[in-house]
């Protein structure tokens, strides 16, 4: 979504700019298959804003672009990345999406009705905004076909900030995406049926409902890895870093040394409600989700898969976002942390243009 093609690259460079860090994968295409080329990840706690480093919680997405520029910089010179050519990602709280039905004659008509149409459901103006839209599937009733349609729209200042950022970084800006289309597109490939995806970030968690490759419900709740990380300093009277490293040690043990489960089995239960509240109010109209599949730092805490799939009561996996990319084999003791860390920038760098 939200692309315009500049020309076919030979490798090309997801670029996740999320709120607790930036996070870049290089993919490149051998034998029709995607062969992870190269990652890297800069933390916001190890960004300089004004020289000194930033406090833990505050967002990459609100420092000043050549602060933003400087990270991706960091992580290109360190990782040695070669690619030149980016898509980027649009945080799902800056974009605004729904789902339409229209008559359908020919894909020239929609695009000259669409914008029309589009007004009823945005509450800016379109001069405001970038606006795309794909066919997700089609309905016959007697002699009329209705196309419905996945409609998007993100504010031109931001699309412009990102153009930016990526030119004075050196970098070719080939797309921008929305994240949970990323996101699906690494989880599921080409698996149309209907799954829940949870996405845990540092500030908030997604939850998506994806149905034939596309999102149909997401639900955005502002609890994420790092709310956590607070409960448990505060509860332990210890610095963020610390509780940073004791959840990820330590994790949802059953244990009961297990010191920091009071303060986190709340908040993590508290995910578990809004997932399934947001299935359940899917499911109401028939479909029924097929799976639950988690992505995101925080899974990999010890216990986090085992306790979240308990209290879910439904089948619940890990998200492999590497299930489809041949890496090397040194990497396999990694692929875990890099499928759940890295999954939307690992979804950008499979945007195939054609």
């Amino acid at each position: 979504m939200l692309g315009f093609n500049l020309f076919k690259p030979k490798g090309r460079l997801g670029i996740d700019i999320g709120t607790a860090s930036i996070k870049i994968i290089e993919l490149k295409k051998k034998a029709n298959r995607f062969a992870l080329n190269n990652y890297g990840l800069l933390e916001l706690k190890d960004m300089k804003v004004g020289g000194a480093a930033p406090m833990m919680g505050q967002s990459v997405l609100k420092m000043p672009d050549d602060e933003i520029v400087w990270g991706i910089k960091e992580i290109i010179k360190k990782t040695k990345t070669q690619s030149l050519d980016v898509v980027a990602s649009i945080p799902s709280s800056l974009t605004f999406t729904t789902l339409i039905q229209m008559p359908y004659i020919t894909e020239q008509d929609l695009a000259r009705v669409l914008p029309f149409e589009a007004k009823k459901y945005i509450p800016i103006s379109l001069d405001e905004v970038v606006l795309s839209w794909s066919i997700i599937d089609f309905s016959n009733k007697g002699s009329t076909t209705t196309a419905e349609i996945f409609l998007a729209a993100v504010p031109r200042t931001e699309t412009e900030k990102y153009k930016r950022i990526m030119k004075s970084a050196g970098l070719n800006l080939v797309a921008l995406e929305l994240e949970n289309l990323a996101l699906i597109r690494a989880l599921l490939g080409n698996d149309l049926s209907p799954t829940a995806i949870v996405n845990i970030g540092g500030r908030s968690t997604s939850i998506i409902i994806a149905d034939k490759g596309f999102e149909r419900v997401g639900h955005n709740y502002e609890i994420g890895g790092f709310e956590i990380t607070k409960s448990i300093a505060r509860s332990l009277n210890i610095g963020l870093e610390r509780a940073e490293e004791l959840k990820k040690k330590i994790g949802l043990g059953h244990s009961d040394e297990n010191i920091i489960n009071e303060a986190m089995i709340s908040l993590v239960d508290m995910m578990v409600f809004e997932t399934k509240k947001t299935i359940a109010n899917y499911e109401v109209g028939g479909q029924k989700i097929s799976r639950v599949l988690l992505v995101g730092g925080l899974t990999n805490m010890p216990n986090f898969l085992q306790y979240f799939k308990g209290k879910l009561g439904r089948e619940c996996f890990m998200g492999d976002t590497l299930a489809r990319v041949v890496y090397p084999d040194a990497l396999k003791p990694m692929t875990k942390e890099i499928s759940s860390t890295f999954a939307v920038s690992i979804g950008l760098a499979m945007r195939d243009d054609k």
